[in-house]
């Protein structure tokens, strides 16, 4: 069962990533639109899987790595998702079990299968993500245990799973339910289509429901129609307690109790593959934030956990992140 206490509840999508190699070619051969997430149906998965290169499958998802890198960085965490009954299901189940992270939510028995993410990665390390969210799309108001969420000091939304309305009612159920217990809400963007998709809702959600949000560049642009980050995060100040943006080598904007901070990015020996790296820029801003960091250091754990994961394929850290935390922030940073 899920500890007393955690320090974030992530509720999000359950999806297995199947990670390939690809060149510019392939990519304009299946028409697929680099660097973006495209939802697809049951066919077009297996149409593309049969497409691509030898591939390694490890198990993700935009909150799920976030929680991992929270657990890793000596945090306690819990997720809430949906998985069916089947072989991903039970690799998804054990992964993020063996992470550390409390994953309790009961697995479907019918209907569409574990959700799986086909992910080409480029010779410039940009991620080309295909979706098919299969036994995701179940994941209703129903799946919010009140105790998992009111035990944590931070409720995580992923912003992937807001097209649905049973997932809308979800994270709203969730934030009431954060709230009520005194706790807070955090808000990944997720998706610039995912926000142009949701616009109107999504500004509803962060203005009336959301405390911390989390945004790259391209999505804070399409939430406030700002250019720039400093425009973006002038147009949410106040809107919620404090807000991150991150620009990819240009490090990220933090915001938050009249401050404002820009955070350099750290340094990458090589980079590899960039995905996962706004969920580990948010699992080191939320372990420092629950620790009681400061704002600019939450940003700088964030930064730190963000270089590690893209020096490697995969969105899942590889290295151990309490020791970098400690080599680059301090022995005593996380303590």
């Amino acid at each position: 069962m899920t500890a007393l206490s955690t320090d974030v509840a992530g509720i999000g999508n359950a999806i297995v990533d199947v990670l390939a190699k690809a060149d510019e070619a392939f990519l304009v051969k299946e028409g697929l639109a680099k660097g973006a997430m495209t939802l697809i149906d049951g066919a077009r998965a297996e149409q593309l899987y049969a497409a691509m290169g030898p591939a390694r499958e490890v198990s993700g998802g935009s909150a799920a790595n976030t929680l991992v890198g929270v657990a890793q960085l000596g945090g306690k965490a819990a997720f809430i998702g949906k998985v069916r009954n089947d072989q991903l299901g039970g690799i998804f189940r054990h992964d993020i079990r063996a992470a550390g992270v409390a994953f309790d939510t009961p697995p479907t028995t019918g209907g569409a299968p574990t959700a799986r993410c086909l992910i080409l990665v480029t010779p410039d390390a940009q991620r080309t993500m295909n979706t098919y969210l299969g036994a995701c799309v179940e994941l209703g108001p129903e799946d919010v245990e009140p105790a998992v969420i009111q035990a944590a000091k931070v409720t995580y939304l992923e912003g992937y799973l807001f097209d649905r309305p049973e997932a809308k009612a979800a994270f709203v159920k969730a934030a009431e339910l954060a709230h009520a217990a005194g706790r807070k809400v955090a808000l990944s963007l997720s998706d610039p289509f995912c926000v142009e998709r949701h616009g109107a809702e999504f500004r509803a959600l962060v203005e009336g429901h959301v405390d911390l949000l989390f945004a790259n560049l391209a999505e804070a642009r399409a939430l406030t129609g700002a250019d720039g980050a400093a425009g973006a995060a002038a147009a949410l100040e106040g809107k919620c307690e404090a807000l991150a943006i991150t620009m990819s080598e240009q490090g990220a904007l933090v915001q938050g109790g009249g401050e404002r901070h820009m955070i350099p990015a750290s340094p990458v020996d090589t980079l590899v593959d960039t995905t996962g790296a706004g969920d580990l820029f948010a699992a080191g801003f939320l372990a420092g934030y629950t620790r009681g960091k400061s704002l600019a250091d939450c940003g700088r754990l964030g930064a730190l956990a963000a270089a590690e994961v893209i020096s490697h394929y995969g969105a899942r850290p590889e290295a151990d992140l309490k020791a970098l935390a400690a080599r680059h922030l301090g022995t005593g940073f996380l303590a």
